[in-house]
């Protein structure tokens, strides 16, 4: 029997095709409450709805980029203050020599009715204590920022795989098709491991990360060129359909390619965001007493820019900190560590007030943290690195702190331990794989579930490692 063959002399292709033009339809159906909409299966960015109702809708992830102290931020440790200047009672494998305990030259003071502790770098973040769940027993693979960054961002330190943003944003699409579904934030250039941070990976092109740097001010140079200068928006509209036109022909002529598919979306987003980008990035629109919270600098700008992303409908805005000037403090810790905190501290309380104040806390998570922590130990000089200056604290990934807030998160709990000196985790370990898990249940997803096919193998933000920290979830 011929395949091929209809009773009613129409071509209807084999049973394969069928089905699947048949998907195709009920996914149109399914989107056609959405006016105004591309039909289903042209834009990868639609909304979705996640297996099961999540707490969060929406993620800021907030990357104090070079590794940040957990014995001089959000991990109190007593002893390094008995042992100050001495050697500590543990076997330490580090990356460079290190030499004796280094007590922090921050004070921790408890704050809110949790009495959860913070130190002086954070005071205003700390009155936000009762919004915080603190994690100390987070643990890493390796001590070197490369790796470790890709890991925390990327949920593998070696291979090319799709960043923690383009997870989210495939498994959830974005609420706002005039804006980016995942906007990257960092000020004056890239971190190390530069755009594999905000990487899609194998995931079609559309899922990538979009970098925006903050460093300006005006609104018109964060996204260059967004709005043409000696074209009217008729002529442009005729422009792109007429573009779009022949990019639809050599797309089909290569077999759909995702590449190209996603090139030729990102006109069409350009042309969305012309009013829409500029709007949500023009924080001169925000009231007076609004832009006095966050204050009048970088940090602040970002902070507010990033509330203004969640708030129309982007699904994850990370915020870099540090990638210029890291927190990668081998030496002059107390004077490093003070100004990159006070550059941040106000912008970060003000983003979790505002976020609270406008009842869009308990659906959005905010995640902070960098890729490792630090020793609590000195960092030995040796030739070409710490200037020779014995008052800073090397990489550490045995041990460090990551904190969240908001999206179902408990507040004002800790959740873990670190040893007496703040080294290793020692009780309730937390790895990275298991902070992407728990991230991906509390938007809705399984980790396990959330796969994409590639090269012959269903792969996932978590490989074959991770688990749901249960604990922390409110």
């Amino acid at each position: 029997m011929n395949h091929h063959e209809a009773g009613h002399g129409g071509y209807i292709g084999t049973r394969r095709e069928f089905l699947s033009k048949c998907g195709m339809g009920m996914g149109a159906l399914a989107m056609g409450g959405l006016p105004g909409q591309l039909a289903a299966g042209s834009n990868p960015m639609l909304p979705k709805l996640a297996p099961v109702q999540g707490k969060a809708k929406a993620v800021i992830h907030l990357f104090m980029n070079g590794g940040p102290s957990q014995v001089d931020t959000f991990d109190p440790k007593p002893e390094l203050t008995k042992y100050d200047g001495k050697k500590i009672p543990l076997d330490l494998t580090t990356e460079r020599p290190t030499g004796a305990a280094m007590k922090s030259p921050f004070a921790f003071k408890k704050y809110g009715e949790s009495g959860l502790e913070v130190s002086d770098l954070f005071p205003r973040v700390g009155a936000c204590a009762d919004d915080l769940c603190v994690i100390r027993s987070m643990h890493a693979d390796v001590p070197n920022h490369e790796p470790s960054l890709l890991l925390m961002n990327c949920g593998d330190s070696r291979l090319s795989r799709p960043s923690v943003g383009s997870w989210v944003t495939y498994g959830l699409g974005t609420e706002n098709q005039n804006l980016p579904g995942f906007v990257s934030m960092c000020p004056g250039g890239y971190p190390i491991s530069r755009t594999q941070n905000w990487q899609s990976g194998f995931l079609p092109a559309a899922y990538q990360g979009n970098y925006v740097d903050t460093k300006n001010a005006d609104p018109k140079k964060l996204i260059e060129h967004i709005v043409p200068k000696h074209l009217e928006k008729r002529r442009q509209r005729e422009q792109l359909d007429f573009l779009r036109t022949l990019n639809e022909q050599h797309v089909e002529a290569r077999g759909r390619d995702q590449e190209l598919e996603a090139r030729l979306e990102s006109f069409e987003l350009a042309y969305r965001m012309q009013l829409e980008a500029t709007d949500a990035f023009d924080i001169t629109k925000e009231p007076q007493y609004i832009r006095d919270l966050y204050g009048d600098t970088l940090q602040g700008r970002q902070m507010l820019i990033a509330r203004r992303l969640i708030e129309r409908g982007v699904r994850f805005v990370q915020v870099w900190h540090g990638a210029g000037q890291p927190w990668d403090n081998h030496d002059d810790l107390e004077k490093n560590h003070g100004r990159l905190a006070g550059e941040c501290d106000q912008a970060i309380a003000a983003l979790l007030t505002d976020l609270k104040m406008r009842g869009l806390l308990d659906e959005t998570l905010v995640v902070w943290g960098g890729e490792f922590g630090r020793t609590p130990v000195v960092e030995m000089p040796k030739p070409g690195s710490n200037a020779g200056k014995i008052n800073g604290r090397d990489h550490n990934h045995y041990g460090f702190t990551t904190w969240l807030a908001g999206g179902g998160v408990q507040g004002g709990y800790v959740h873990g331990e670190t040893d007496d000196f703040g080294f290793a985790a020692v009780k309730d370990k937390v790895h990275v794989h298991d902070l992407h898990a728990t991230m991906l249940h509390l938007l809705g997803f399984d980790h396990e579930e959330l796969t994409y096919r590639y090269s012959g193998r269903d792969f996932r933000l978590t490989d074959v490692h991770g688990k749901v920290i249960e604990e922390i979830l409110a």
